[in-house]
């Protein structure tokens, strides 16, 4: 891929992604697939007069070997240098990049018990800092190829030209053409439109149908609005936190999901992929479901914590959608999410609350926001996906009909 494209890849994501301000520091997590790339935002960001820029180095067999190898007491454990970082990121308050580039299966075969137990230990010893940094910080997830994604999403090219072909196709999903941030400016006008209708109607329920068997209602927090493409955060700083995005999204009421949905892609969790699974709502809760492949998997999922079972997103993207065009699967959720419906079992966004700024995070979760340390998103969407608004003064109005926006 030529150097000057990346180059304004590099351009989007710092100024309209992060949207770097000087003297902020940058944090980047990446894996050890495009470290040229990653030296073009961290040149980027200092461009943007970044104070420090950290890369942190990810690697999925490293992460097998710490499972295998280290106690589940030494797993859970979060030590006290640890707990200074945090603390040292709620006082300075540091822009967070997300440079996804894993492999599907990466982890396959992992102790996922025991990455599981370690996983909710340190949530829990970490959870305040996390409390006192959301929607405080500019965070933005975007993606660059990996030689085993690329050949997971092409097998039928060799391991240079499924490279090449993710590449174009990432930057195209994420509109590196021409001017890339006017491109994003009129984007997010768009998204703001369909948004402002959503939220005219005074929606109480979503009713979702489809002739895979879908059949699910999802009440909605009066208090609650749909928002799409970027955001303010309690800084007024506006950024775009996908990269990629295509949807319209809102946090529905804990408590209030009923019926039975169906995955219309695979979901890649904790580097292994579940696939062709169903989930059954009582009360809100995720009761009952099945899997094709790795249900444990599934059912370890939404056991991790007491949030973990519930809804905390419900997203409306068309099946025309630019990303859903390309005709493929990529797994990995920032591009499939944005070809589809989905729904997010675990965390909701505080963000969606009318308001949120003059409010607390605990008087926001109080409306009915979920609280959970997963926020996992699974896509239903499909050609004959109709979706209908129960208004509160009890009109029912389309909003999607065979897969695609009624309006």
């Amino acid at each position: 891929m030529k150097k000057t494209i990346l180059r304004e890849y590099a351009k989007l994501i710092v100024q309209a992604g992060l949207n770097v301000q000087p003297g902020q520091d940058v944090l980047i997590n990446a894996g050890l697939d495009q470290p040229e790339f990653v030296q073009m935002v961290v040149d980027e960001a200092y461009k943007a007069k970044a104070r420090k820029v950290t890369v942190n180095w990810n690697y999925q067999p490293l992460q097998k070997l710490h499972v295998r190898h280290q106690s589940a007491k030494t797993l859970a454990t979060v030590e006290n240098w640890e707990l200074a970082r945090w603390q040292h990121y709620v006082d300075t308050v540091p822009c967070r990049l997300l440079l996804t580039s894993d492999d599907p299966d990466g982890l396959k075969g992992i102790n996922m018990a025991k990455l599981a137990k370690g996983r909710q230990a340190v949530y829990q010893a970490t959870k305040t800092y996390h409390d006192q940094l959301q929607n405080q910080e500019q965070w933005c997830i975007a993606a660059v190829p990996g030689a085993a994604w690329a050949k997971k999403v092409f097998p039928e090219l060799s391991r240079n030209q499924a490279m090449e072909k993710l590449w174009q196709e990432i930057l195209f999903a994420s509109r590196v053409q021409g001017d890339p941030v006017a491109a994003w400016e009129a984007h997010n006008r768009n998204l703001k439109a369909r948004c402002d209708y959503l939220n005219s109607l005074d929606i109480a329920q979503l009713h979702y149908t489809a002739d895979n068997g879908t059949d699910l209602t999802v009440g909605m927090i009066p208090q609650a609005q749909f928002c799409g493409g970027g955001e303010n955060n309690l800084r007024g700083v506006f950024y775009n936190p996908n990269i990629p995005t295509e949807e319209c999204f809102i946090s529905p009421m804990r408590g209030q999901a009923q019926g039975i949905v169906y995955a219309t892609k695979p979901l890649c969790y904790q580097g292994q992929l579940i696939e062709g699974f169903s989930i059954r709502f009582d009360q809100g809760k995720a009761v009952e479901v099945h899997a094709e492949k790795n249900q444990a998997l599934l059912e370890s999922m939404i056991a991790m914590d007491d949030g973990a079972a519930y809804l905390g997103e419900c997203a409306l993207v068309p099946q025309n959608s630019p990303i859903a065009q390309l005709g493929h699967l990529f797994y990995n959720t920032l591009f499939d999410e944005n070809a589809a419906c989905h729904l997010a079992l675990g965390m909701g966004f505080a963000d969606t609350i009318r308001d949120f700024q003059n409010k607390t995070l605990e008087e926001c979760r109080s409306y009915g926001i979920n609280d959970s340390m997963i926020h996992e998103d699974f896509m239903i969407g499909c050609d004959s996906m109709n979706i209908d608004a129960h208004t509160r003064d009890g009109r029912v109005v389309p909003i999607f009909r065979g897969g695609n926006w009624a309006f």
